[in-house]
């Protein structure tokens, strides 16, 4: 068990979160600013930018469900974060590269939630596309989750051989927090 506080942690998963939040709110302010909705603009033979706002999941998937839905899949958002939490407990303070993914995920996760609760959908204008053949719509934050989960997963893959860290047991998280066991 290491004895450096879980807290020693805590940078390493907000720094990369602070910043893929930013990045992805300042991203879907230009767009909602500079785009109208559901006009193309064509950056390059097989790159438009495209306002579109979906109230659904990934794709549009059960979109359309009424006023509720933004709500409806910010909670669920919400709750798929679960998982990252036990990444995070599960993680040692050197682990930089689960953490980092972690923080890219939450950030993203945390872009999108912002949008479902302010708007009841996600801002999306990334619109990539061959031919007449266009992948759906997404967004920067989409790209944050989608490389910090494939980072988790290669850093996972990659840790499988080294003994897993051990979660604190509720005697060891009140030692560190100056309490003692009674």
């Amino acid at each position: 068990m290491s004895s450096v506080p879980m807290k020693s942690k805590l940078p390493m998963v907000l720094i990369p979160a602070a910043v893929s939040l930013a990045l992805d709110l300042l991203t879907k302010a230009y767009a909602k600013a500079s785009l109208d909705e559901f006009t193309v603009r064509p950056v390059t033979e097989f790159f438009n930018l495209i306002l579109a706002f979906n109230s659904g999941a990934a794709f549009s998937f059960l979109s359309g469900q009424g006023a509720s839905q933004g709500l409806k899949m910010a909670g669920l958002a919400l709750l798929a974060m679960v998982p990252l939490i036990w990444f995070y407990r599960l993680a040692r303070p050197g682990d930089k590269g689960t953490l980092i993914s972690l923080g890219l995920v939450l950030g993203g996760a945390l872009g999108n939630v912002h949008d479902r609760l302010r708007y009841g959908g996600v801002v999306d204008f990334l619109d990539f596309h061959l031919g007449d053949k266009h992948w759906p719509a997404f967004n920067v934050a989409d790209i944050f989750i989608c490389l910090g989960l494939g980072l988790l997963i290669l850093f996972t893959v990659l840790n499988l051989g080294q003994t897993p860290a051990k979660a604190p047991t509720k005697a060891e998280r009140g030692t560190r927090l100056g309490r003692k066991r009674p």
